[in-house]
């Protein structure tokens, strides 16, 4: 008989595994909160024609696509934030701005597998919409370093670096670049981390020969890393859109100083973020040790719901994938074991006892309390031992002699001390040892 498996890329997640996936779920779901952030979701089947018109029509080898049966051409998500524009965009003159929004949900590329990436993987989402200052993006790099910060990790673990697409296009421009050329310089721009000098191929392919002057001003302003280079680096140039940019991003940068997250934040402008829809600061999280995937990454995409057909409407956001962060977690020995217990284990003797244990074992599911009992007659001595193997704290013996005298015998599995109560008592005896 042939042994299935899951897809290539796809994961299974046992009891444990998932443990360990709900534990970072819930910890960014209680950090959204606390930001005033609202949760939404989406479906997880969209039509193929919304990724095309936010990423264009090669985005379709990256995707899960197929024609349904009602002939409607359709793919799996591979992210949220065509989603959340489009149901933005269809409520946005109902909507209290800002609009801050968060999901947590499940993705899916057909992608070259490696190390944190896979072909199935979720991510936190987090967006706000309606508005256009630097304020925004205190709000969302403030949540992503808390949702990173409350596992433990400190500045010694991760950083964000802080990049602008904006800033860079005014400084090109200054150089004399035109739009297109400029959009294939921070294609470069985007590469040269990787390939340093080979990442302007591509632009002197398409642009000819590349000036050694503007090449060495371009990698001079890359590798600019405070807000006190730039300012020097740009402010003789008496550009009215740079000045005003400077002042954007002394904001930003107050702000999350006066928060106290600067130990956090790098000025990086190597990371413009190879997504062209982007256009204005852009932010990545990578772990200080450089071994692993970006954590993290977001930035403004003011014009992206305007083209997917709602309102123009400003927006900024980020998101988190689970596999790398769930790496860095275990790195750093940050990942709690987590034990599949029950906390209260029923001893059982016999028809009578199990007749008198059920009701209890009910009540006290009812109220919370996760209860284990054998299901089928097991030898009452070896149910001690289950018991104790099963890590309960408390046991709740229901033996012929208990039954007979009306009552239960409760012992404390930590210390093994026992008692016995009136049956009418267990409940809230048990209630007030949990309380």
């Amino acid at each position: 008989m042939a042994t299935f498996q899951s897809l290539p890329g796809f994961r299974d997640f046992y009891p444990d595994d998932l443990a360990r996936r709900k534990h970072i779920f819930d910890l960014w779901r209680r950090t959204a909160h606390t930001f005033g952030f609202a949760e939404y979701d989406a479906p997880v089947l969209e039509p193929l024609e919304l990724y095309k018109a936010k990423s264009g029509d090669e985005i379709e080898t990256q995707l899960f696509s197929f024609t349904d049966k009602g002939g409607r051409e359709v793919a799996l998500r591979p992210e949220m934030t065509p989603s959340v524009c489009r149901l933005v965009g269809a409520k946005a003159n109902a909507l209290k701005r800002p609009i801050k929004w968060f999901s947590i949900a499940e993705f899916y590329r057909y992608e070259r597998m490696q190390k944190g990436r896979g072909r199935c993987f979720s991510q936190f989402n987090a967006d706000i919409f309606g508005e256009p200052g630097p304020e925004a993006e205190i709000e969302l790099i403030a949540m992503l370093t808390q949702c990173l910060a409350s596992f433990g990790l400190t500045e010694e673990d991760f950083y964000v670096r802080l990049s602008d697409r904006n800033l860079w296009f005014y400084y090109l421009e200054a150089l004399g670049l035109d739009d297109a050329r400029v959009r294939g310089m921070l294609g470069a721009i985007d590469r040269f981390e990787k390939y340093g000098d080979d990442a302007f191929k591509g632009y002197v392919e398409q642009f000819g020969p590349l000036d050694d002057v503007l090449k060495t001003k371009v990698v001079e302003f890359l590798r600019i890393k405070s807000l006190d280079a730039l300012e020097q680096t740009l402010g003789a140039m008496g550009h009215e859109k740079i000045t005003a940019r400077l002042a954007d991003w002394k904001k930003l940068l107050g702000g999350l100083e006066a928060m106290g997250l600067s130990r956090f934040i790098a000025v990086d402008l190597g990371v413009v973020r190879g997504l062209a829809y982007y256009t204005g600061f852009v932010f990545e999280a990578f772990d200080r040790k450089g071994e692993l995937r970006a954590l993290a990454g977001g930035g403004r995409y003011d014009d992206l719901v305007e083209k997917l057909g709602g309102p123009a409407l400003p927006a900024v956001g980020f998101a988190i994938g689970d596999m790398t962060f769930a790496l860095l977690l275990e790195q750093r020995g940050l990942m709690p074991n987590f034990v599949q217990a029950p906390d209260i284990y029923c001893v059982i003797g016999g028809e009578n006892g199990r007749r008198a244990a059920f009701g209890d074992i009910h009540a006290l599911r009812a109220m919370g309390r996760r209860v284990d009992y054998p299901m089928k007659d097991v030898a009452f001595g070896k149910q001690f031992k289950l018991a104790a193997d099963s890590g309960a704290k408390l046991a709740l013996i229901y033996g012929d002699d208990e039954v007979a005298k009306g009552v239960v015998k409760i012992r404390d599995l930590t210390d093994r001390t026992e008692r016995e109560v009136p049956s009418a008592q267990t409940i809230a005896m048990v209630r007030d040892y949990f309380s």
